[in-house]
């Protein structure tokens, strides 16, 4: 009898690959090339970035959405993988519902200017529809999830007051934006028309944004077993990697471009991030071992 293909390049049979073992591998791939996940990724994507702001790639390659969407994804894996083992039906409710809400107002955002202020994509951030990409959940969840965790952490026992949690997250994911968008319309991703106060960003924007927060922050607080995230929070040293990554990318962007209110919270971030015991990426590469 042949030998089964699975077992002859060490896979499981099609019945043992079961969501265990699935999340297992996951831990593992993200564990063992870190490194490779929270610097090399967004180090090399702020210098893909800003060399195709400045037209120093071809056009094939220059803001790629392609090469953005995948490198998005990559900088996720260590999020999602703490994440995964939480999702039951209730988490997943959660993001379903949340997921509608994002789509939505996006696209009430792009056709109407509310909540956020007139804009319009300039970049494609993977496949769009109606001028909304389609990807979406992607770049917004990870946003208001790393900011959670964080909180949770530096919160400590004030975490458990639902008066303390959730407005203290929602100022966080308010200050990530603060970050994101600055970098973001300055390498054209996306512009505001008129401009704006902030770095080219109207204050619209944000009063947006604390809505929109407000929305995904609750949704994350009500489908997600705070004991059990803290427990694997405790338990998994890679899980807020991605913000790891948020720094580093978006710090180096902003610092090019010259917007320093962004670079210097893009540092608390980081600072918050060693005071927690999470900037603790190796040092060296894999592949330098």
């Amino acid at each position: 009898m042949p030998p089964d293909p699975a077992d002859a390049v060490g896979l499981p049979a099609p019945e043992r690959m079961d969501r265990d073992w699935l999340e297992a591998r996951l831990d593992r791939l993200v564990s063992e090339n870190r490194f490779t996940i929270a610097v090399v990724f967004p180090v090399t994507g702020a210098a893909l970035l800003l060399a195709s702001a400045l037209d120093l790639l071809p056009p094939a390659l220059a803001f790629n959405p392609w090469l953005v969407l995948v490198g998005v994804v990559v900088m996720r894996l260590p999020l999602v993988a703490g994440v995964a083992p939480l999702i039951d039906r209730k988490a997943t409710l959660a993001l379903l519902a949340l997921a509608a809400y994002a789509y939505g107002i996006e696209y009430v955002g792009i056709t109407t200017g509310q909540p956020y202020g007139h804009f319009e994509y300039g970049v494609a951030l993977g496949p769009m529809l109606g001028g909304v990409p389609l990807a979406l959940p992607v770049f917004f969840f990870p946003l208001v999830l790393n900011s959670y965790l964080l909180c949770l952490l530096l919160l400590g026992d004030l975490a458990r007051s639902p008066w303390v949690r959730l407005p203290v997250v929602v100022a966080t994911v308010v200050a990530v934006d603060l970050v994101l968008d600055p970098g973001a319309v300055a390498l054209g991703f996306w512009t505001y028309d008129g401009g704006g106060a902030f770095y080219d960003v109207p204050w619209s924007n944000y009063r947006g944004w604390v809505l929109s927060a407000a929305v995904a922050v609750a949704a994350f607080d009500w489908g997600l077993d705070r004991e059990a995230l803290l427990a694997r929070l405790d338990s998994c040293e890679f899980m807020l990697d991605d913000m790891v990554s948020f720094v580093i990318l978006w710090g180096a962007i902003n610092a090019a471009f010259g917007n320093w209110i962004p670079v210097g919270l893009a540092a608390l971030f980081g600072a918050g991030l060693v005071v927690t015991d999470r900037f603790d990426v190796p040092t060296r590469p894999r592949w330098l071992e």
